[in-house]
């Protein structure tokens, strides 16, 4: 269901592929290493170590747009705007509760700017455009985010 792909998505705090929806899955997928504190074996399966720019792939700066709400009610019914079809930017003005309001764009962001999930989620996704979006959801210490990346250099 919705809520438990929420918890899932949560809890990895890593990117499902863009997939709309952001839950389910499972296992590893796009590139991503397992979720953590896990009992990884070899050379750089540390997990959710952001200290490894060298295995991230997708260039050194995203145009992101996201959506941020304090509860995950209210996130969660940003989510079923989303999935009903309505655009990233409208879904943005109207549930976002950050700055970023204005269509939940927050322009381009470098490598080391952002915290470690919205980072790894934000470098992980494909581009796509806020009429047709891959997005993501995730949890941070901001609350809980939905987000979608415009372009990638």
């Amino acid at each position: 269901t919705l809520c438990k792909n929420w918890v899932e998505a949560v809890v990895s705090t890593q990117s499902t592929g863009g997939k709309k929806g952001g839950g389910g899955g499972g296992g590893k997928g796009s590139g991503a290493k397992g979720s953590g504190g896990g009992k990884g074996k070899g050379k750089g399966d540390s997990g959710a170590s952001a200290a490894e720019p060298k295995e991230k792939k997708g260039g050194t700066a995203v145009k992101v747009r996201h959506i941020l709400c304090e509860k995950q009610s209210k996130s969660m019914e940003a989510l079923a705007e989303l999935q009903k079809g309505t655009k990233f930017n409208e879904v943005a003005t109207k549930f976002s509760e950050d700055k970023a309001r204005s269509g939940g764009d927050l322009g381009w962001m470098t490598r080391g700017s952002m915290v470690g999930p919205f980072q790894d989620a934000a470098f992980a996704l494909p581009k796509s455009t806020v009429a047709n979006p891959n997005y993501v959801q995730i949890k941070t210490k901001f609350g809980y985010h939905i987000i979608m990346v415009e372009d990638k250099k």
